[in-house]
């Protein structure tokens, strides 16, 4: 297993109905990039606003202590 950061666009409305977007990032731990993608769209599945898979890429993180 690897670790990928996969970035996101989500796009969302403001209090004043404007819409506006913020970029995600998050950590997946998957056998490639295509499964930390898959991982990442199947998390974002019933979210209510738009969001858009930027990007995903290999990361130097070798462990997650906990």
């Amino acid at each position: 297993m690897s670790y990928y950061i996969a970035t996101v666009k989500v796009m969302d409305t403001n209090d004043r109905g404007r819409a506006t977007s913020t970029n995600e990032v998050y950590c997946v731990e998957a056998e490639s990039c295509t499964e930390a993608e898959a991982k990442t769209v199947k998390e974002f599945e019933g979210y209510s606003e738009d969001f858009h898979v930027k990007s995903v890429k290999e990361s130097k993180i070798i462990k997650i202590l906990e």
